[in-house]
C-alpha cells in the first residue's frame, strides 16, 4: 500500500492574513506543504474572510493561540507591529519551531524580533520579492511566488536543517532562492524597490496637486507610464511608511544619488545635450532588457 509523503510542516501559523499571508496559505495548501494552516489577524473582518474563503483551517485574533504547537510561524504584518507580536508569542513558541517573516527590510526585523526569540526556536528572516497593489485576504493567490526571488537572511549560527526546511518551502511554492547578508539586502532593495515606490508616490502626489481641470485630463488620458506609477502608488500605505522609516539610511543614500542624477538630466535637457540623453536612455534600455531576460518583468 502506497503511503502519502509526509508533510514538510505539521502546523503552520501565519500572523497577518493580507496579500502575502493569504497567498502563502494558498500555496501551502496547493502544494501539500502543511497538515494544518492557521492564521491570526487583529482585524476581525480578515479573520472572518479567511474562514469564509477557506484560506486556512482555523483563524483567530489570538496570536498566542495561533502559534501554539506550530512548527513554523510566518510573520506577515507591518514592520512597526513585529516587536510587540514577537514579545507576545515568545512564551507560546514550541521547541524547535521556525520563526520567519516576509518583510522588505531585514536589519529592522532582526533588531525588533530577534531579542524576543527563545533559544529553543530557530529565527530565519526571509523576504519573498512578490506582490501586487491589492491587499486583504481576498487578494491572495497561490501563484504569487512562482518565478520570483525569495531572499533568506539567516543569522550566524543558524541551524542548517531548519534553514533547509524553510528554503524547501519557498522553492516548492515556486520561488528562486538567494541567501544574503541582511545589510546588503537592505541596500539592494533600497534601489530595486524602495526608491521606485518613493518616486511613484511623489509623481502621483504631484499630479493631485495640479489645477483641477488639468488633473481630470491627466486621469482620463493616462499613458502607460503614468498608469504604472499609479499602480505602484496604490500599495499599502502603512507597509510602505514602515519600510521607509526602517530602511532610512539606505533609502536616503540612494535618494541622494538619484537626486544628483536627476540634476544632471535636468541640465542636459536645459542645454539641449541630446547626445547625453540618448546615451542615458540607451544604457537604461539594456537594464530593462536584462530584467526581461531574467523573467522578472
Amino acid at each position: 500500500m502506497n503511503q502519502s509523503p509526509p508533510f514538510l510542516f505539521e502546523r503552520v501559523a501565519i500572523i497577518g492574513i493580507g496579500l502575502i499571508g493569504s497567498s502563502l496559505a494558498h500555496a501551502l495548501r496547493q502544494n501539500g506543504l502543511a497538515r494544518k494552516i492557521v492564521c491570526a489577524d487583529a482585524n476581525p473582518e480578515h479573520v472572518k474572510k479567511a474562514v469564509h474563503l477557506k484560506i486556512v483551517d482555523e483563524a483567530t485574533r489570538d496570536n498566542c493561540a495561533a502559534v501554539e504547537n506550530a512548527d513554523l510561524v510566518i510573520l506577515c504584518t507591518p514592520i512597526s507591529s513585529l516587536s510587540k507580536i514577537a514579545a507576545e508569542i515568545a512564551p507560546s513558541l514550541a521547541n524547535g519551531c521556525i520563526v520567519s517573516d516576509v518583510s522588505s527590510v531585514k536589519q529592522a526585523v532582526i533588531r525588533d524580533v530577534g531579542p524576543s526569540i527563545p533559544a529553543h526556536v530557530h529565527f530565519i528572516p526571509a523576504h519573498p520579492i512578490a506582490g501586487t497593489e491589492h491587499s486583504g485576504p481576498e487578494a491572495g493567490f497561490a501563484e504569487l511566488f512562482k518565478g520570483r526571488w525569495c531572499i533568506l537572511t539567516p543569522l550566524p549560527g543558524t541551524d542548517e536543517k531548519a534553514l533547509k526546511k524553510l528554503r524547501t518551502l519557498w522553492e516548492v511554492c515556486g520561488s528562486m532562492i538567494e541567501v544574503m547578508e541582511p545589510r546588503h539586502h537592505d541596500q539592494v532593495l533600497a534601489i530595486t524597490s524602495h526608491l521606485p515606490h518613493l518616486i511613484a508616490y511623489t509623481i502621483v502626489g504631484t499630479a493631485t496637486d495640479i489645477a483641477e481641470d488639468l488633473k481630470q485630463e491627466v486621469i482620463r488620458y493616462s499613458a502607460s507610464g503614468f498608469r504604472d506609477f499609479t499602480r505602484i502608488a496604490a500599495s499599502d500605505p502603512i507597509m510602505w511608511r514602515d519600510i521607509f522609516l526602517n530602511n532610512r539610511e539606505a533609502v536616503l543614500e540612494v535618494l541622494q544619488r538619484f537626486s544628483e542624477d536627476l540634476t544632471a538630466l535636468q541640465r542636459a535637457i536645459r542645454w539641449g545635450e541630446g547626445d547625453k540623453l540618448e546615451e542615458l536612455f540607451a544604457r537604461t534600455r539594456e537594464i530593462r532588457r536584462g530584467i526581461i531576460k531574467e523573467k522578472q518583468a
